[in-house]
């Protein structure tokens, strides 16, 4: 007998400081691990699956992030008390935006217009503890002139095969990112943040395994001196010869947006 099936994409936020990423490991806090556990209890015995819009690596945080829920038999009575409910049983670190319900042909890996990434660091001195969950901090001086004219290389349609982390021959590496700037931090504040911030700011429909961060690191390199522009402009020319050895930490990077 043909089982109906209904579709919600629900929109959520998360501090990934404490969780092993997305996908569900054994032994493992993980972001799916706790949301299928949560709504194991909200929709006690009904059948369901969930499936994410990206994989997060460990320590990645979200302002904005999606997943996809599919129920069979029978549709939510209520999605409003069942986002209220969702929300007062997930952890204080996960937080449900919002649920909307959509069609049986709704891709949300392939339906996603563009990602937002933000990528938040300070420099030049030792920051307080408590900037760790979302801030990266590098203790030298950096050059941030010369970083932001770093990033703006990045901008447009390239090879990214030399940021993709363990890239193999076979896969595809042509991207375009349709914006990346390297700019002062005004979004996050906190009284105990440095006075002065950044971040990269970079928008793609698509990226590469570490692909921002390995991108961060490569900037880092710049602010430091060790590398010139013509070392990130070489490594987006197809077939570049070059290994981008510096990935920068996971808890600096932040999920802004993703628009459908």
């Amino acid at each position: 007998m043909f089982q109906k099936r209904y579709y919600y994409l629900i929109k959520f936020q998360f501090l990934g400081y404490r969780f092993h990423g997305w996908q569900k490991q054994p032994n493992t806090k993980t972001l799916h691990l706790m949301i299928d556990r949560t709504l194991k209890y909200v929709l006690k015995d009904q059948y369901f699956k969930t499936l994410a819009a990206s994989r997060t690596d460990a320590k990645v945080s979200a302002e904005e992030a999606a997943f996809e829920l599919f129920l069979r038999d029978k549709p939510l009575e209520d999605e409003v008390q069942f986002l209220v409910d969702f929300n007062t049983n997930l952890p204080q670190d996960i937080r449900a935006l919002s649920i909307e319900q959509v069609s049986a042909d709704f891709n949300i890996i392939q339906d996603s217009k563009y990602k937002e990434y933000h990528y938040l660091f300070s420099n030049g001195e030792k920051c307080h503890p408590f900037c760790a969950p979302i801030m990266t901090t590098i203790l030298e001086p950096l050059d941030l002139k010369l970083m932001a004219k770093g990033a703006a290389l990045f901008q447009g349609s390239h090879d990214f095969k030399a940021y993709c982390y363990k890239a193999t021959d076979h896969g595809l590496y042509k991207r375009r990112l349709h914006s990346c700037e390297l700019i002062e931090n005004d979004l996050y504040k906190a009284n105990f943040f440095p006075k002065k911030s950044h971040l990269l700011r970079v928008v793609g429909k698509g990226f590469g395994r570490h692909q921002i961060r390995l991108m961060m690191g490569a900037l880092i390199k710049l602010g430091r001196g060790e590398v010139g522009l013509d070392y990130i402009s070489s490594s987006l020319e197809q077939n570049a010869n070059i290994k981008i050895d510096y990935i920068a930490p996971a808890s600096g990077l932040i999920l802004n947006k993703i628009e459908f």
